[in-house]
This record gives structure tokens, sequence and C-alpha cells, in this order.
């Protein structure tokens, strides 16, 4: 997660700089300070409306350090949906409380608060109905098995069942794990189905949970640019009957690093690249179509169907090109647990 902390006040700057040494192990965190009260690690602003407008776009997370009103007010402008917002979490400069704002579940605040509030000793506040009743939640659930849910008011549905004490009938294409008491195999009027069939709807009420478990692969001619990339990705994507959003990886070589049109592309589907040697491409076992030109330019025979397993999972779609782009395609085994965790 890109996390940002802001923060007013001189306790709260101290709290701030404690916070990023927290999180700092396995996201990224940036810290914004009001201006009398800063220091040289932090970016300084004069008006917290004013950054956060700013950053409110740009950030997985914003925890601020200061009182519930002023973090109101601040994000009001700019709240739009619980699947786009960021997780917002508030805690008082004294370290008392911490207080998951919005973006509960596919947001990741109520991990976050959790998690905060263990570490520094605080009263975790979590209104979310599910949660402070201990029951399942469909929306963390998703979340945490990096699952797509197709339909928000579907998944308001389950969760309304849930609250009501019914049972939630489920079907999953993978293996499972930990099942909560909640859910049952049996047939129930409203029920989760885990797999890539639309037409499959073993339920009345079915929601239909996707896995984000494609791992792509990227070739490409020096200076391709984002759009020759970008069209035969959609058209491949759509022959194949894969949802764009399932993307969960992109790789390459790491010859192509500083390729505009890959980056532009891994940004307009919002995954992080990751860029192999040739040594390490090389390593990948399996039937890969070759090419000699390729191992001439760059150490390797294959550079689209080798990356995309190598970013996890068994090849599914081989070397397609297009105007100087190669794509390939592999897809991850995944395992859906129950009890993960986001964050």
């Amino acid at each position: 997660m890109n996390i940002a902390v802001v923060s007013v006040t001189n306790n709260g700057k101290i709290l701030s700089s404690e916070l990023k040494v927290l999180l700092s192990a396995g996201h990224e965190v940036k810290r914004y300070c009001f201006r009398r009260y800063t220091d040289s690690s932090a970016i300084s602003f004069d008006s917290v409306y004013a950054v956060v407008s700013e950053i409110f776009s740009n950030y997985d997370a914003i925890i601020f350090v200061c009182a519930c009103g002023i973090s109101v007010r601040a994000i009001a402008p700019h709240i739009s949906s619980k699947i786009t917002d960021p997780a917002v979490v508030v805690i008082d400069e004294g370290g008392k409380f911490v207080i998951s704002l919005i973006s509960g579940h596919l947001g990741g605040a109520n991990a976050l608060t959790s998690l905060i509030s263990a570490h520094i000793g605080a009263i975790p506040v979590i209104t979310t109905a599910t949660d402070t009743g201990g029951k399942f939640s469909p929306d963390s659930f998703a979340k945490a098995n990096d699952l797509i849910i197709t339909d928000m008011e579907k998944a308001k549905k389950i969760a309304a069942a849930v609250l009501n004490g019914e049972k939630i009938g489920f079907s999953c294409d993978y293996p499972f794990r930990n099942p909560p008491p909640e859910i049952t195999e049996n047939i129930c009027g409203t029920g989760i189905y885990i797999g890539t069939n639309p037409d499959f709807k073993p339920f009345p009420l079915t929601l239909r949970l996707i896995p984000r478990n494609i791992s792509l692969g990227i070739g490409c001619r020096r200076n391709t640019p984002f759009s020759a990339i970008y069209s035969l990705f959609l058209k491949i994507m759509r022959e194949n009957l894969i949802l764009p959003e399932r993307v969960c990886a992109v790789s390459s070589v790491n010859l192509k690093e500083n390729e505009s049109g890959i980056l532009e592309f891994c940004r307009k589907i919002d995954v992080k690249p990751t860029f192999y040697t040739a040594e390490r491409l090389a390593e990948v076992s399996g039937q890969f179509s070759g090419s000699e030109f390729v191992k001439k330019i760059t150490g390797i025979d294959n550079i689209c169907e080798r990356s995309a397993v190598c970013g996890g999972g068994r090849l599914i779609i081989g070397k397609c090109a297009a105007n100087g782009v190669t794509l390939a395609a592999a897809e991850r085994e995944i395992i859906v647990d129950f009890e993960r965790k986001i964050l």
C-alpha cells in the first residue's frame, strides 16, 4: 500500500514518525506535517485542506493524526465510492484512539486500524456492522483473497443476510479452507460463487467473485507506444474471455525497465511492473516459442512467455504479436482462505 500520514501538531509529528517506522516494513509511507511542526523527513504544508486535495487520489490509505472533525472536513469534498476511495484512519494526537473512518473493508481501514492500535496501545474504533458482531464480511474476504467483486449491490445483500443470521451458500472452483459458521456448501437463497464462469449461478442470488491471478508478460521494440501495447492487451483479453481486471502482475526483461509504453500501460491498469534479468528468465522451465533474433538482442529466446511464467503460474496464452509488441499470460494457482487478512 501507498500510505500518507498527515499531522498538524508537534505531538502528531512525533506519532507520525513512529507510524512510518511501523508501516514502512511492508508499505510505501510518506509523512505530511503542518509547516510549524515539521522535520527534515516530512513534506510540509500550510493548509490541510489543500494537501488532502492534492494527495487524496494518489494513496491507498491516508492516516490523519489530528481531531476527527478536521479530517472529516478535509476529505468530504473528495469522497466518491467505497470501491475507489482510499482507506482513511484518524488517530488523536495523544494516541488514545485509532478510528477507521472510511473504506473499512475494501480499502483496508479496519485492518490498518487494528494493526496501528495494537502497536501503539490505543483503543481501535471500528463501527462496520459485520466487524462489531464478529461476522463474515464479503468485502473484507474478497479484499484479503484478491477477488474482484462483480456486483456491489449483491455484496451488500450478502452482508445483510449475514447480519440477519442467515446461512450463506458457497461454491468455489478453487481449493478453499477455514470457512466460518455462516458459510455452507448447501443450497441457500443467497450465496457466493468464486470462479470465472459468468453463466454459473448456483443460488437465487449469486454474488460472483473473480480471482485476480493473471500474470502478464510483455516484450516490445524500443520506443513502442502505450497505445500499441494496450490495444493488443484488450484484444487478447477479449478473445480469451478474461476480464482485464484479473491481471495482478506484469513482467518483462530488465532491458525494458525504462520503456515508457510499458510503464504507462502498467499505470493504466494499476499494476506495478517487475523486470527480470535475462539470466533469471532463462532459468524458467517450460516449452516456449523461441526467436534467434530476440536471443541475439536480449540474451534469451523469448521474453513475453518466460516473463509471464516467471511472474507466477502456468502459461495459458502463448505469444501473441502485433505492431512490435508481444504478450503472453499465465494463470496463478490460488487457495481461498477465509481467515486470510489484509495488511
